[in-house]
């Protein structure tokens, strides 16, 4: 992603079996909102991803009726202020599985809502601590973060360590090319680890599974939002690839991440 130019797709929680769990009231948010977008259909998103001053207004189509960015319909109010939150509460260890041991994560395992307070992916130094909310916009696409120096989290899905994919997107660069916060992040492998701190105090280690560049046109909104259902989860998004003849980037970069631990 780059600043009010890329593409950022939305969240899904995962799928996975609770039945002899009890559910706290966060992770039955979650999943009510992945029931709902379950029901009306999945739409591929984009989220434009490149920078410019301010926040971006909703993306405009591109030639031949492919639209540059586009999200499923909305499963409900929401706001793309950065005052906005997923709500918080609970400990580190509030959901965790029955006899999970202190500090380590397995399947299963899940945090109760909290709202990140920083980021860092040391394999390309990155570190930031500028969060904002994205929602659904009228038109029906994604918000974008209005700088790219900002972290978008998805305000209707997980917030990160909560059952299910939390997507987070920034901008990978600004339309005059100066970098974004994910200006590098095409360059992070499998088994690098993305570091999230969050206002309950907990600090959580992800560890990417896979690294993934697909076009704007195929994004796999399923995929992303989605996910398996079992685990807490994390996506990174951004733009990557060349560029169009309006100087837009063609493709998105997925970086996917499971809760390894949790302290």
């Amino acid at each position: 992603m780059s600043a009010p130019t890329g593409s950022t797709p939305e969240p899904t929680s995962p799928t996975g079996d609770r039945s002899t769990r009890r559910i706290s009231a966060g992770v039955a948010a979650a999943l009510a909102v992945t029931a709902v977008l379950v029901v009306i259909g999945i739409v591929a998103l984009v989220v434009g991803l490149r920078g410019s001053s301010g926040t971006p207004g909703p993306p405009q189509p591109a030639a031949g009726g492919v639209a540059t960015a586009s999200a499923p319909a909305a499963p409900g109010p929401s706001s793309s202020s950065p005052s906005a939150s997923p709500g918080q509460g609970g400990t580190p260890t509030a959901g965790r599985t029955a006899g999970a041991a202190p500090g380590t994560v397995g399947m299963g395992d899940f945090l109760e809502a909290s709202e990140p307070t920083s980021i860092e992916i040391p394999s390309i130094g990155v570190r930031s601590s500028h969060f904002v909310r994205l929602g659904i916009q009228p038109d029906g696409t994604i918000s974008v973060p209005g700088t790219a120096q900002e972290v978008g989290i998805y305000d209707a899905g997980p917030t990160p360590g909560q059952l299910g994919p939390s997507v987070l997107a920034a901008h990978v660069d600004t339309p005059s090319g100066v970098p974004g916060i994910f200006y590098e992040l095409g360059k992070v492998r499998a088994g690098d680890v993305v570091t999230v701190s969050r206002r309950d105090g907990s600090h959580l280690t992800f560890t990417v599974d896979k690294v993934a560049a697909y076009k704007k046109s195929q994004f796999p909104t399923e995929l992303v939002y989605k996910g398996d259902f079992t685990q807490a989860e994390i996506r990174l998004v951004t733009c990557g690839g060349p560029t169009d003849s309006r100087n837009e980037y063609r493709d998105n970069v997925v970086v996917f991440g499971h809760l390894s631990s949790a302290a």
